[in-house]
């Protein structure tokens, strides 16, 4: 099927902010012959691009003047194991959530500590995406994508796609190409490493404190699926009815020393230690301890269940969110000398 190009659409169904915005182009690819026939139809040849998965980590701040692609293939493919792992090939349009879901009920465990993360599977690599102590990184064996420098297909290996705390090569060069330059790779699918035999991955408090009152000491896969579902639940806020993109800050990493004079200052400082003597700081702690939780600035709010995410109350604008968010970066650096790095993507603020 040939790729369908709209121009002047509508982004507010494509964004889980439920923020308005319009895109100057619109086109849903499912594979690389429909991406490399879009790229080079003449109406958008050399217009800005924005790869667009599911809108659950990303801000519009105002229009898109440009193409933005939605990559939809649908599939999931078992590869069958080899050296100690059962590989499992992802196309970029499955939703990640359904995804987690389907392969725990049918007995293919490694990923549920990653349940109910919104979003489509083409964009778990390029933000690392993690969660009750395990991160995309421990279970990716390669990405594959169309790559507009080279003109094809190609496989990039978990070492090559140098992964780090929400962070990848793919998100470096979407950085770095910027709207206009176009150099950046469109992800097609992903290959899941899935260890065999299965160990589940227990070791985070708040997942660890769960199952203790779900009074699971051996849990399976599904127990531990049931109960990040719950947390989550419970701390997060659903999209269809509060808009929100999730964390919206990172947590940000410090070394040592600063970690020390935080911890004199504030001794009530939740952090988490890392190799090489770095400690992670809750900003969520952070944003509270600054009294910011449950405010509210022009329909934009901070999330009164939890502090990281920021939500839209109803009619709330994306230039809103985006100058609550820059609020909260100042009231936390103000106090605590930390300049909170959004984890969110921002399209089409102004500089």
């Amino acid at each position: 099927m040939p790729f369908i190009l709209q121009e002047r659409v509508s982004l507010k169904s494509f964004n889980t902010f439920g923020v308005e915005a319009q895109a100057r182009w619109l086109a849903r690819v499912g594979s690389a012959a429909e991406l490399e026939q879009l790229l080079a139809d003449p109406r958008v040849r050399g217009a800005p691009r924005l790869v667009l998965g599911g809108g659950s980590n990303v801000l519009f701040a105002g229009d898109f003047d440009g193409l933005v692609i939605q990559p939809c293939a649908r599939g999931i493919d078992d590869l069958g194991e080899r050296d100690g792992a059962r590989l499992v090939r992802v196309a970029a349009g499955e939703p990640w959530a359904a995804l987690v879901e389907g392969l725990v009920r049918a007995g293919v465990p490694g990923i549920e500590n990653l349940a109910l993360i919104p979003g489509l599977t083409g964009a778990a690599p390029i933000q690392n995406i993690g969660a009750y102590g395990l991160e995309l990184a421990e279970r990716l064996h390669a990405v594959h994508v169309w790559d507009p420098v080279g003109g094809g297909l190609r496989d990039v290996s978990v070492e090559q796609c140098d992964l780090g705390y929400r962070d990848s090569c793919f998100k470096r060069q979407i950085r770095a190409a910027g709207a206009g330059a176009g150099a950046a790779p469109v992800v097609l699918a992903i290959t899941l490493r899935l260890p065999r035999p299965w160990t589940p991955v227990t070791g985070y408090a708040e997942l660890e404190r769960e199952l203790a009152v779900r009074d699971c000491a051996r849990p399976g896969a599904g127990d531990i699926f049931d109960a990040v579902c719950a947390l989550r639940r419970r701390k997060l806020p659903d999209p269809a009815l509060l808009g929100n993109a999730g964390s919206f800050f990172k947590n940000p990493i410090v070394e040592r020393e600063q970690h020390a004079e935080l911890i004199e200052r504030f001794p009530s400082l939740v952090s988490y230690p890392l190799a090489g003597g770095r400690y992670k700081i809750g900003a969520g702690w952070m944003i509270e301890a600054c009294q910011l939780k449950g405010m509210t600035r022009a329909r934009a709010g901070v999330y009164e269940g939890q502090a990281l995410v920021l939500v839209n109350r109803g009619g709330a604008g994306g230039g809103d969110i985006l100058q609550l968010a820059r609020e909260v970066q100042e009231r936390v650096q103000a106090r605590f000398g930390i300049r909170l790095e959004p984890e969110v993507q921002v399209v089409g603020a102004a500089s």
